[in-house]
């Protein structure tokens, strides 16, 4: 009878030991496909926004031959956006390199409303490129901050940070904004680096000229390279900012100083 007893015990031990497995391998079976969920959402999430800025670019960029020698002269054609949106106020290009960095900056009524909200109105974590809400829409502030998210799938501002290298900003020193009204402004490359979120470097006006250049001369100690370009207040800069994976409170910030503006309406 004992012996019974105890073959019965340890067919009842061996079942319940079974139920736990068959538990834990259920939970984990959750876990999996509720991570496998959440990461298709993701990976949807950026293809969804990358096709749609490229089918903005496929709409409204041209390469237009200006009739002399050398390469197709780069046109924006802003009808189309402002078709689709009307807070947008201009289009940023990099060239030759971040090339992926080619997108059309928008202005909405605070800082939070791009922030998860693409160019077309799609609510997305890549959101859109900005202008900080309280800066001129004509970028003729001394200091125009345009914002961008730093994207896993290296769009939006996420090249930024390639200006963390000299030998990077010496073959790409420019970036260029062009404007509804025809402008096409070049911007030079003068300083890049890391900064806190409450960094001086968001100032955007200023009490006097003593003030502006002592701002001036701050962005370009920070640098993590000196450019050796010069700046005076009679000079107008672009700061371009995005959030870094050092901490939630620091961004990677790249500035140009306005160097040339050129009409180029036909």
């Amino acid at each position: 009878m004992a012996g019974k007893k105890y073959h019965r015990g340890r067919k009842k031990a061996k079942k319940k030991g079974s139920l736990v497995l068959n538990l834990i391998l259920i939970l984990a079976l959750i876990v999996f496909a509720v991570s496998a969920f959440q990461l298709f959402q993701i990976v949807k999430g950026y293809m969804d926004g990358r096709g749609e800025y490229e089918d903005i670019r496929e709409l409204a960029i041209e390469e237009v031959d200006d009739g002399e020698e050398g390469t197709p002269q780069f046109r924006v054609n802003f009808d189309e956006l402002l078709a689709i949106n009307p807070d947008t106020i201009g289009w940023i290009r990099f060239s030759p390199e971040p090339s992926i960095i080619s997108y059309p900056i928008v202005q909405g009524e605070d800082n939070d409303e791009y922030l998860h909200k693409t160019f077309s109105a799609n609510e997305n974590t890549l959101g859109a490129i900005f202008l900080n809400a309280g800066n001129q829409s004509d970028f003729s502030d001394r200091n125009s901050i345009i914002y961008g998210h730093r994207m896993k799938d290296g769009s939006m501002f996420r090249h930024l940070q390639d200006y963390e290298e000299r030998a990077f900003w010496e073959n790409n020193p420019y970036f260029y904004i062009y404007t509804p009204d025809g402008r096409e402004i070049t911007y030079h490359i003068y300083s890049a680096g890391q900064v806190e979120d409450t960094s001086d470097t968001y100032l955007t006006s200023f009490a006097s000229d003593e003030e502006y250049q002592a701002f001036l001369d701050m962005t370009k100690e920070v640098s993590l390279y000196d450019t050796g370009v010069e700046l005076t207040t009679e000079d107008t800069i672009v700061t371009l900012s995005t959030c870094t994976s050092a901490s939630d409170e620091h961004r990677f910030v790249v500035r140009g100083v306005k160097e040339k503006e050129v009409n180029i309406n036909p």
